[in-house]
């Protein structure tokens, strides 16, 4: 099966925005609304209101003994919203991960 998403991004805004019903995933570039929402139902069990979409641009740095220009590829990154009510488990933050 070709899969459309690739793994949920956690990051500080996106465990805000998950508080409000939107979570954030990296899918791949020639991915659709439709198919992005219906994927991530059946990954999930929940159903998916809205779906947007970002093609983000990917970024250059410096690595190795000579600081060579290496290029991060682009990417595209796809936000959800969920009927009011449902949550998806990974986006959830623990007691104890806050008191750190």
């Amino acid at each position: 099966m070709n899969q459309t998403v690739r793994r949920p991004l956690i990051t500080e805004k996106s465990l805000s925005q998950a508080a409000k019903g939107w979570y954030t995933f990296a899918v791949t570039e020639a991915a659709r609304k439709q198919d992005i929402a219906r994927e991530i139902g059946q990954l999930y069990n929940v159903n998916v209101t809205d779906v947007r979409t970002a093609s983000m641009h990917g970024k250059e740095r410096r690595a190795g003994k000579k600081m060579k220009r290496v290029a991060k590829s682009d990417w595209k990154k796809a936000v959800v919203h969920l009927v009011k009510g449902q949550t998806i488990a990974a986006f959830e933050v623990t007691q104890e991960a806050e008191k750190k």
